[in-house]
């Protein structure tokens, strides 16, 4: 059994990360096959809450190139399975201004499941990059020197 981790490495450095779940994805048969086979990608993808359910938009998963007919369509939404509780809390921080709903990591957990991390965040101002960038470099310096 292969470790499948599909991450979004962006996310850390754009977004200051307020709050995060662990969401079960609705996928059809031959969207679970290509994702098994690491054909997903989740770097332009976020969330949306339409009448009281959870959705990702723009999540890529390559059609299964045994698939035939019954193949999927790459783009399309894919309902988050979270519990009615969390996505009443989601909607209530979504109220205020700048903040979005983003995901981080797609992973298969134990059961065989496809689960997507989820996390509320804020976009981070062109300032806040800088000063994450320097800091991971005084730290990178810092471990160097430290190395000798």
């Amino acid at each position: 059994m292969s470790k499948l981790d599909i991450k979004n490495k962006k996310v850390r450095f754009e977004f200051e990360l307020i709050d995060d779940f662990t969401a079960g994805i609705v996928l059809t048969g031959t969207e679970m096959k290509s994702i098994r086979n690491g054909k997903a990608s989740i770097m332009e993808s976020f969330c949306v809450v339409r009448d009281g359910e959870l959705y990702i938009r723009n999540m890529y998963i390559q059609e299964y190139e045994n698939g035939s007919y019954y193949n999927h369509e790459p783009r399309r939404d894919r309902k988050l399975l979270v519990n009615k509780i969390e996505i009443k809390k989601i909607e209530r921080k979504l109220r205020d201004k700048g903040l979005t709903i983003v995901a981080s990591k797609l992973f298969i957990n134990e059961k065989n499941l496809a689960k997507l991390r989820i996390h509320i965040a804020k976009g981070k101002k062109l300032h806040d990059k800088r000063s994450d960038l320097k800091e991971k470099d005084t730290k990178r310096e810092m471990a160097r020197a430290m190395k000798y």
